[in-house]
């Protein structure tokens, strides 16, 4: 893959200044990562796509680390998709990566929620991939230190949260710290969210185990430290999202900070998501303001949630369409040992947005 010219990046940076442009998330795009790109030599870290000069040195002094990180960036993408596949904004713009349109390039409620989930999907690959042995730099987490209950013993191999949090942190907070890049605000505003994905991400670690006994009795129980899902940590973000607190950038003191907007007589907690600017309703599709509206999105007629065809389509109605899906059916298992089914035909009505 060849650089860009030296020229056009100055250009772009340029614009960056300008206009608030945000590097912070721009890494998610290592999705599009090619497999044939080995990432098992330094000069491959300048072929990757997204990356500001910090996180090209850590690629660099850290390569073992840097198919982890791809991992991560597709696993954002599939997480962000799955936790709003019931919303108006659905995430689909994740995937314009680096490219984003100003729903994620904006400091917006979107773009605090994928600052959060990125945070703690990169942390939660590398915790992961140090509890499976793929990175030579790590190995499980500690064993806690307090008792694990009646019946129970410490064992197995915990995920090294510790490890992926420190990892985690400087690569996915690397584009906030380079001084000349965006807003003071948007800054803060980012890397607080980064943290909140983190400190969901340490909600998340909870105790697991596995029986042992005569004839599955389970007498004895060997547990360790494990991660949720990347999914359930997604969902408590999608929570903290909902709820978010839109803030201003003001002094308190002798320093400039974001309090909530209407209610500036108290900080902003720790646990909450966070956003400067309010996002559009993404019922039409307008490329400005990053909405690609809900025409012919499909949703569903007897809900009465966010995926109803009246909020879903935001009023303007839908239209029935009837699909014939053929499938396997009464299946039967003969010994020994094949299995015989039939070919079933149902009707399933779907129903679009107009």
């Amino acid at each position: 893959m060849r650089a860009r010219p030296r020229v056009c990046e100055a250009l772009l940076f340029a614009l960056a200044l300008q206009t608030g442009v945000c590097y912070g998330i721009k890494w998610l795009a290592l999705s599009k990562t090619p497999a044939a790109l080995a990432l098992n030599q330094t000069q491959h870290c300048k072929q990757l796509e997204g990356l500001v000069s910090a996180q090209v040195q850590l690629c660099r002094s850290n390569l073992e680390l840097m198919h982890t990180v791809v991992h991560a960036a597709r696993e954002v993408m599939k997480a962000c998709r799955r936790a709003f596949a019931d919303m108006r904004w659905n995430c689909s713009s994740i995937e314009l990566a680096p490219n984003y349109l100003l729903d994620l390039e904006r400091g917006t409620r979107e773009s605090a929620f994928v600052y959060a989930l990125s945070a703690a999907a990169i942390s939660h690959a590398i915790a992961r991939a140090c509890t499976s042995g793929d990175l030579p730099g790590c190995s499980c987490g500690p064993v806690p230190g307090e008792p694990p209950g009646p019946g129970n013993r410490w064992g197995g191999c915990a995920d090294n949260l510790s490890y992926g949090l420190l990892m985690g942190a400087k690569f996915s907070d690397a584009p906030m710290k380079v001084k000349k890049t965006g807003s003071q605000a948007n800054k803060l505003m980012r890397l607080h969210n980064s943290e909140v994905g983190r400190q969901a991400l340490r909600a998340s670690l909870e105790m697991k185990c596995k029986c042992h006994g005569v004839s599955g009795s389970c007498s004895i129980r060997t547990c360790w430290k494990g991660l949720q899902e990347l999914r359930d940590v997604a969902a408590d973000l999608k929570t903290r999202y909902l709820s978010a607190t839109k803030v201003v950038h003001r002094p308190m003191g002798t320093r400039k900070h974001l309090v909530p907007k209407d209610l500036d007589i108290r900080p902003v907690k720790d646990s909450e998501l966070v956003y400067l600017q309010s996002s559009p309703d993404f019922c039409m599709k307008n490329e400005k303001v990053g909405s690609h509206g809900t025409q012919d999105r499909q949703c569903n007629k007897t809900s009465h949630g966010s995926d109803s065809c009246d909020l879903m389509c935001c009023g303007r109605g839908y239209n029935p369409y009837t699909d014939r899906v053929v499938e396997r059916c009464h299946c039967k298992y003969h010994w020994c040992c094949y299995v015989t089914c039939r070919r079933c035909e149902r009707t399933v009505e779907r129903y679009v947005c107009k």
